[in-house]
């Protein structure tokens, strides 16, 4: 009787999670690719937050707005990195996590996800008003219009993403398997045999609000954008405009084709390998190439590099 009850608190407590299979061959260059690669999304991200906060000429609504992008890059390498890490060179029987700590990834996951459309909303509003309404930015874009801003963009990520959870977390388990490179929503509520369906029907809903609300806002943005510089005669002005948004842009197509290549992979069990490489990859690219992608094409932003590296010489 103990021994069946020590097995199911195991069964209930413990998850089995299948990661990345990886060959004697691949174990070490696996492991220091995403090593680097970690340490270089860290070490570029939070760079970036230090120079716009210690320098007083990047104290600008664009760029403080900016400042939530290396914050939820930070957050997403580091929900998926290190875990992945320890995983690969663990022999693949051994590697399991508890279940709390397997939601506690699935929120930071989700959140980094829904945080990396939000946080590109509100900075293409800046966009909008900067370069339609530049007589009335400095009115409109106050300090108190930045923090509802900042706080409209991490707010609806932990709320809609805490009901997510809730509502996996209440179901009971009958497998103790995760696979995936990570824990996410879906691979937590199919360790259910209850019935999904208002996980599926909420985890659908989300993620079609998130997207329309996402895709819609900046494409009616940039389609106002493109009117004004069109019927514009200020060739500066344009030329702003053309740098700020294409850079914005770059980065908003980069999130939105690596986070589509993992949620279509994950409706299709047969690719395994290509499905975990790309939930990976979502974690990686975005947030390695953001902090280059604005260090490089933000004039402001590149001076202020250039300044510093050549000080140190």
């Amino acid at each position: 009787m103990e021994n069946k009850t020590e097995m199911t608190m195991f069964h209930n407590n413990i998850l089995f999670i299948e990661g990345l299979i990886v060959t004697e061959q691949t174990l070490y260059p696996g492991f220091i690719l995403f090593l680097l690669a970690y340490v270089f999304i860290m070490v570029s991200n939070i760079g970036l937050l230090v120079l716009i906060t210690m320098e007083k000429a990047l104290h600008e609504p664009m760029y403080i707005l900016l400042c939530n992008l290396p914050v939820n890059d930070a957050l997403g390498a580091s929900v998926m990195i290190p875990r992945l890490l320890y995983d690969v060179v663990k022999p693949a029987s051994e590697r399991y996590i508890t279940f709390s700590e397997c939601v506690i990834q699935a929120y930071g996951t989700h959140v980094f996800g829904t945080t990396s459309h939000t946080v590109l909303m509100i900075m293409a509003y800046d966009r909008y008003v900067a370069i339609c309404n530049p007589l009335r930015y400095p009115t409109i874009m106050t300090n108190k219009m930045i923090i509802k801003l900042t706080v409209f963009a991490w707010g609806v990520a932990f709320v809609l993403v805490g009901i997510l959870l809730g509502l996996t977390v209440r179901l009971s388990h009958c497998r103790s398997a995760i696979e995936n490179p990570s824990c996410d929503n879906p691979s937590l509520f199919k360790l259910s045999c209850e019935d999904l369906l208002i996980n599926q029907i909420y985890g659908l809903a989300f993620t079609a609000v998130l997207w329309a609300f996402s895709v819609g806002s900046i494409a009616l943005t940039y389609v106002r954008i493109a009117e004004v510089c069109l019927r514009s005669k200020n060739s500066a002005l344009n030329s702003k405009a053309v740098t700020t948004c294409s850079t914005h842009l770059l980065v908003y197509i980069i999130v939105l084709t690596s986070a589509c290549f993992a949620i279509v992979l994950h409706r299709f069990p047969d690719y395994t390998f290509y499905r975990k490489m790309a939930t990976i990859m979502f974690h990686v690219i975005p947030t390695g190439l953001n902090p280059v992608i604005y260090g490089l094409q933000t004039k402001e932003i590149k001076h202020k590099i250039l300044n510093i590296f050549s000080q140190n010489k």
